[in-house]
């Protein structure tokens, strides 16, 4: 693997479970066996080492929920299945939450290249539930719910609620 792989290799694990603060820059060069030379070449800063692995991040993300959501056809089955991928991501991340929404508590009000990756992710999922359903405002409730899950989920550490949330949903999408 090349050292730019083992960077971003290493920061998705270290940043999704450490968090962004509490993950040194040292820490991933010893981590991903890299010079210090090496990894100033790829990245020119921490901030910009974030956005890397949020824009990664970002791709993996909806690459799994796809896997998800794709086999379905009908409307409510696709949004149902995206409620139980948040499940099947808690389960495999260990409850671990969103990493743009903790990055996002962790960074100074003012980092708007962050804030930026952030929101288009967010703006990214939410076209992603008006495209499966043709209501915005439904959508948009849809959207909000799958919020909550993620952040409801992380702080309880159940899927509890998640599974309340497709009961719901299936009041909602006829």
């Amino acid at each position: 693997m090349l050292p730019k792989e083992r960077i971003l290799e290493k920061t998705f694990s270290l940043f999704h479970v450490q968090g962004y603060n509490a993950t040194g820059i040292n820490q991933i060069i010893e981590e991903a066996k890299v010079a210090k030379a090496s990894f100033y070449q790829h990245f020119k800063s921490k901030e910009d080492l974030c956005v890397a692995f949020l824009n990664q991040r970002h791709f993996f993300w909806f690459e799994e929920l796809k896997k998800f959501t794709n086999k379905e056809e009908e409307v409510k089955l696709k949004v149902l299945a995206s409620f139980d991928f948040l499940m099947y991501m808690n389960k495999n991340e260990n409850f671990r939450g969103c990493s743009f929404l903790n990055i996002l508590s962790e960074i100074q009000s003012d980092n708007t290249k962050i804030l930026e990756v952030i929101q288009n992710h967010k703006s990214d999922l939410r076209t992603y539930f008006s495209e499966i359903i043709n209501n915005n405002l439904l959508a948009d409730h849809v959207y909000l719910l799958f919020e909550s899950c993620i952040i409801e989920s992380q702080l309880f550490k159940s899927n509890q609620l998640i599974y309340q949330t497709k009961k719901i949903i299936q009041t909602l999408i006829l």
